[in-house]
């Protein structure tokens, strides 16, 4: 069966995708991904982000306040729409759908692999998406390069070693 994908469905929509293998277990990289406090320290993009429920752990329908360097208004608010434990984190704006921030987690033997994809409005049609991308968007990527990288540094460090041991 083929299916028909309209090409200007996307339009108005700018996403980001990356992907990084980690040496950690799906487990211990799902955990950091569910502390959102922690979020600024490796996602560059990000100002802070904490939850908007409390202490309550993430889940769906969680709200998450997020102050960003995102393309339209410094603080946005999304809300948890999809969760599986140890392998999906899935984020929508509540006041545009076509913000959204997806992480997903594969397992493999002893290691996992990260997927990060970010997706925001770029208006004024391909014109405005065109612009969109010479201005933010190649530094956006970079940015979520580099923050797969750090979130790789933070889920694969130990303090076992010597040199980095407490004084």
């Amino acid at each position: 069966m083929a299916i028909v994908s309209d090409p200007d469905a996307n339009l108005g929509r700018r996403p980001l995708y990356a992907s990084l293998d980690v040496d950690s277990t799906a487990e211990e990289a799902f955990a950091l991904l569910c502390a959102v406090e922690k979020w600024p320290v490796w996602l560059s993009f990000l100002r802070s982000a904490r939850l908007a429920t409390g202490d309550t752990p993430i889940g769906v329908g969680s709200e998450v306040v997020v102050r960003s360097s995102l393309p339209g208004e410094e603080e946005q608010l999304y809300e948890v729409d999809a969760f599986m434990s140890n392998y999906h984190l899935s984020l929508v704006g509540a006041y545009s759908v076509r913000r959204r921030l997806d992480f997903r987690i594969e397992r493999r033997t002893t290691r996992s692999r990260v997927h990060v994809r970010l997706t925001y409005p770029a208006y004024h049609g391909r014109l405005g998406a065109l612009m969109d991308t010479w201005r933010h968007g190649r530094r956006l990527a970079a940015a979520l390069n580099e923050a797969l990288v750090h979130f790789k540094g933070l889920v694969e460090y130990r303090r076992d070693g010597a040199v980095l041991a407490d004084l």
